[in-house]
C-alpha cells in the first residue's frame, strides 16, 4: 500500500532500558543493524502496527513495554535505486514513518528474534541513545536524527546535551535464542 507521492506507510519503534539505551537489531545476513520497522496494514492503526511489528521483530508483547511517545507527524526517507526492486521502481520511493518510543518493563531474555519463520534479525545489543544515528545507513540517517531529536524530550532523565556522543559504545551483542519454555512458578503481582 502506498499513498500518492509513493510513500509506503510504516513504523518504527525505539525500544529503551533503564539507561535510556535503546536496542539495536542486526538484520539476518547482513552486517546492517537498524531499530524495528514495518508496514502498517491496511485497516490497522500506526498503534497496532507498532505492536505487531514489535512482536514478529523482536519477540516482545504488550505487556513487555510500556509507550511512552510517538512523533506527531510522519517521517519521511526515499530509498536509492539499487535497494528497490525492478518491478516497484517508478512507483515506490521510501517509507513514511510514525515512530515510536517504547520503554522495555520485561527483561533482555523476554527478546526471541526466532518467533517466526523469517526472522528479521539474527543478532541484537543495547547502544547509547545517539549511536545509531551515527552508524545506520546513509539513507535512513535523517530519519533516525529527526525521530531521536524528537522523542528525546520523553527520556526519564535530563537531556541537556541533545548532540550525539563522539565515541562509539556497544555494551552488549546478544544471539538470538531458542524459544523459552513457560514459566513454571506464579508471577508476583
Amino acid at each position: 500500500m502506498l499513498d500518492r507521492e509513493g510513500f509506503r506507510p510504516n513504523v518504527g519503534i525505539i525500544l529503551l532500558n533503564t539507561q535510556n539505551e535503546v536496542w539495536w537489531g542486526k538484520r539476518v545476513r547482513e552486517h546492517s543493524w537498524q531499530f524495528p520497522q514495518g508496514g502498517i496494514k491496511y485497516g490497522e492503526s500506526p498503534e497496532q502496527a507498532m505492536f505487531r511489528e514489535l512482536e514478529e521483530e523482536v519477540g516482545l508483547r504488550p505487556e513487555h513495554v510500556r509507550v511512552v511517545g510517538r512523533t506527531r507527524d510522519w517521517l519521511r526517507y526515499e530509498v536509492p535505486d539499487h535497494f528497490i526492486r525492478r518491478e516497484i521502481r517508478g512507483h515506490y520511493r521510501g517509507q513514511k514513518q510514525i515512530w515510536f518510543l517504547l520503554r522495555m518493563v520485561g527483561r533482555d531474555c523476554d527478546v526471541n528474534l526466532r518467533i517466526n519463520e523469517h526472522p528479521e534479525f539474527d543478532a541484537w545489543r543495547w547502544h547509547d541513545y545517539w549511536v545509531p544515528m551515527e552508524i545506520v545507513i546513509e539513507f535512513k540517517r535523517d530519519v533516525y536524527q529527526k525521530a531521536l531529536q524528537e522523542l528525546s524530550r520523553f527520556l526519564s532523565r535530563p537531556a541537556t546535551d541533545t548532540t550525539p556522543p563522539q565515541r562509539h559504545t556497544s555494551r552488549y551483542l546478544r544471539q538470538p535464542h531458542a524459544p523459552r519454555l513457560p514459566e513454571t512458578e506464579p508471577k508476583d503481582e
